[in-house]
């Protein structure tokens, strides 16, 4: 930039006036790089317009003397703004790492194997450059069967985390400690009910998975996808769906278990509404249930991901809401 202001100086001479025009060098300096890189160029700026004056002659009145505190003035301000630049970067580092240490408390990575099966998860936040938003997940190894949640908390950001921490402390407590899941659906929404205020609510699945067996417990939330190991799948859907965790008091009963084959050989997956409803540029809505096929991959994880990846393009481009996704597979 200043080399081309230069050149078209001495090319038109100065009637023009541009030599205030460097200091642009040192203004965008400031905006990318540290002190000493916006001082340098600040120098070099400073060079160019005292040589450019003496070219043009511009010393013997007020137009060069104009251009000079100019460079100098954006200099300086320039040094002003990267010292501030740089230290709420190191403070939004701070504060970054302490987010990402509470999330790994909040969203713990689940066990690769539990019981008979065998886990993974996928999870993508909506919110740039976050690990986790709304959406949460769980597995729990409990003697009675392995339990698992997945829910998705009303809203986004931080009072979504801290709507998901609650309601993923009750249920890691009520899964070990409850006989069966319909004691751990009574106790995680008593306990939800207690501690959400105004109208947050989460919807959430249950699952609790015995020999050759699932048992569902629904609270308003998108239905399972259960693959047989013959390739078939189907949408495991309750008798009538439930409210939301939360939203109990307005519940004329609690949520009916309802049950499928699980049997060796098959998967199952628990995900949120952010991949059903993910639209792309015509509107139409992910269809999950015909790309199954897409989680035949050996590795859950490695399922997963391409299971992702064909999510991201579908809708070619970010996603609009936090996506989960929880894969069991009978071993």
């Amino acid at each position: 930039m200043m080399a081309t202001v230069s050149l078209v100086d001495v090319a038109i001479g100065p009637s023009v006036g541009l030599l205030p025009l460097l200091a642009l060098g040192p203004a965008f300096a400031a905006l990318v790089g540290g002190w000493r890189r916006t001082a340098a160029i600040g120098v070099l700026a400073m060079l160019l317009t005292v040589a450019l004056g003496l070219y043009d002659d511009l010393f013997d009145g007020v137009r060069g003397f104009v251009s000079v505190v100019s460079v100098l003035g954006v200099t300086a301000a320039g040094l002003v703004a990267v010292s501030m630049r740089q230290r709420r970067e190191a403070e939004l580092a701070s504060v970054r790492s302490i987010a990402e240490a509470a999330q790994r408390v909040l969203l713990k990575p689940v066990p690769r194997l539990a019981g008979q099966l065998r886990a993974a998860v996928s999870y993508t936040s909506a919110v740039a450059e976050a690990r986790i938003g709304g959406d949460l997940y769980e597995v729990v190894a409990a003697p009675q069967g392995v339990r698992v949640i997945v829910g998705d908390v009303q809203g986004k950001g931080l009072e979504a985390v801290e709507t998901a921490a609650v309601v993923l402390g009750a249920f890691r407590e009520a899964a070990l400690d409850e006989a069966d899941l319909t004691a751990v659906g009574r106790r995680l929404s008593r306990s939800v009910d207690r501690q959400l205020e105004g109208e947050k609510f989460v919807t959430a699945i249950l699952a609790e998975v015995t020999d050759h067996e699932v048992t569902f417990l629904n609270y308003g939330h998108p239905a399972p996808l259960l693959i047989h190991a013959d390739g078939s799948s189907a949408l495991p859907e309750p008798p009538a769906y439930a409210l939301p965790l939360g939203l109990s008091a307005h519940a004329p009963s609690a949520p009916l278990p309802y049950r499928a084959d699980f049997r060796p050989g098959d998967q199952l997956l628990l995900y949120t509404d952010g991949i059903t409803e993910a639209r792309d540029g015509a509107g139409r809505f992910y269809p999950l249930p015909e790309r199954a096929h897409l989680l035949k991959e050996h590795d859950p994880e490695a399922a997963l991901e391409t299971l992702r990846a064909d999510l991201l393009q579908h809708i070619g481009g970010p996603l609009q809401d936090d996506a989960a996704m929880l894969l069991l597979r009978y071993r």
